[in-house]
C-alpha cells in the first residue's frame, strides 16, 4: 500500500511539474501587458476566492495555530508566494518570449537553496560532496546562461536581468520548500494550500495598494479574466494542490526528478509554440546541470 502511495504521488508530482511548464512558457507571458506585481496579485487571489467554496472548512484550524505556526506560513507566503512569484513572473516578462527555456532551467537551481537553508533553519547536515556538485550545478547554468563569454547587459532583451531574477525566483522557491516541508508535518495538503494563498493575496494586496498598481483592473480584458481563472484552477493552485499531496508520499530524491519533468516540458513547449530551441551547448549545459542537481538530492535528509 505504501509503495502505491509512493508510486502514485511520484505520477501526480510529475504532472504538477508538466503543468508549470505549460504555465511558464505559455500561459503566465500572456499576461505581460499588466504590472508584475498585480498579475501575481491575482494569480493568488484569483484561485483563493474559488477556494472559499469548496475549503471554506479550513478556517477551523486558526483556534489551533499557534505563533510558530502562522509564522511557518508567513514565510512560505512570502517565500513561495510573494518573492518567488514575483521573481519569476518579472524574469519571464523581461524576455517577451524569448529563452524561456533558460529562465525556467534557471530555476531548477532550487535544491541547492532548499539544501542550504535546510541547514540553517532545521540544522540540518550537509555532506560535502554537495558543494563538489552544487559548484558543478552553478557552473553550467553560467554557461547554460552566457555561454564561455563574460556577461553582457543586452537592453534589448533584458537577458541579463531575468537571468538574475530567475535565480533569485530559485532561492525563493527554495527556502519555500523547507517551510512548506514543515508544515506538511502538523497539517495536511489542503490546510498549506489554503494559507499559503490566502496569506500570499494578503501581502500582495498591500503591495499593489502601495505601488499603486491595484487600478490595473481598468486595464483588465475578458482574456485576461479568462488566463487568470484557467491558472488558478490549473497551473496555479491546481498543479501545487497535486504538488503537496504527492509531496507527502515521496522522498525528497523522487520528488527532485519528478520535478525534472517541468524545465524538460518547458523546453518541448518553447519549441513546439514559439519555436525557440537551445544550442548545442546550452543543451550540454543543461544536462550537466540537471545531473548535478540530481546528485545534490541524492540521499539528503528529508526536509
Amino acid at each position: 500500500m505504501k509503495q502505491n502511495n509512493a508510486v502514485r504521488g511520484a505520477v501526480i508530482i510529475s504532472i504538477a511539474a508538466i503543468l508549470w511548464g505549460l504555465d511558464g512558457v505559455v500561459l503566465t507571458p500572456r499576461l505581460f501587458s499588466l504590472n508584475v506585481g498585480f498579475v501575481v496579485f491575482m494569480l493568488h487571489m484569483v484561485p483563493f476566492v474559488l477556494m472559499q467554496f469548496f475549503l471554506f472548512r479550513e478556517y477551523r484550524h486558526i483556534k489551533s495555530m499557534d505563533a510558530d505556526d502562522w509564522l511557518n506560513f508567513a514565510l512560505i507566503a512570502i517565500f513561495g508566494g510573494a518573492l518567488g512569484t514575483l521573481s519569476i513572473v518579472r524574469a519571464l516578462f523581461l524576455v517577451h518570449f524569448e529563452h524561456l527555456s533558460i529562465v525556467v532551467l534557471l530555476q531548477k537551481l532550487q535544491p541547492i537553496f532548499a539544501i542550504v537553508m535546510a541547514r540553517i533553519i532545521l540544522k540540518e547536515q550537509i555532506k560535502r560532496r554537495f558543494f563538489l556538485w552544487a559548484s558543478v550545478a552553478v557552473g553550467a547554468s553560467y554557461v547554460l546562461t552566457f555561454g564561455f563569454h563574460a556577461p553582457h547587459i543586452d537592453h534589448s532583451t533584458n537577458y541579463l536581468q531575468a537571468a538574475l531574477w530567475a535565480v533569485i525566483a530559485a532561492f525563493s522557491f527554495g527556502s519555500s520548500t523547507v517551510f512548506s516541508k514543515r508544515a506538511l508535518r502538523k497539517f495536511s495538503f489542503y490546510t498549506t494550500n489554503f494559507f499559503r494563498f490566502g496569506l500570499t493575496s494578503i501581502i500582495m494586496l498591500v503591495y499593489v495598494l502601495i505601488t499603486g498598481a491595484f487600478d490595473q483592473f481598468a486595464q483588465m480584458t475578458l482574456q485576461h479574466w479568462g488566463l487568470f481563472v484557467l491558472i488558478g484552477v490549473t497551473t496555479g493552485s491546481g498543479a501545487i494542490f497535486l504538488y503537496y499531496y504527492g509531496l507527502k508520499h515521496v522522498s525528497a530524491m523522487v520528488s527532485t526528478i519528478c520535478e525534472l519533468f517541468f524545465p524538460i516540458s518547458a523546453i518541448i513547449f518553447d519549441y513546439l509554440i514559439n519555436h525557440q530551441h537551445l544550442t548545442l551547448i546550452q543543451w550540454l549545459s543543461a544536462g550537466i546541470m540537471l545531473v548535478a542537481i540530481i546528485h545534490i538530492s541524492y540521499k539528503t535528509p528529508e526536509r
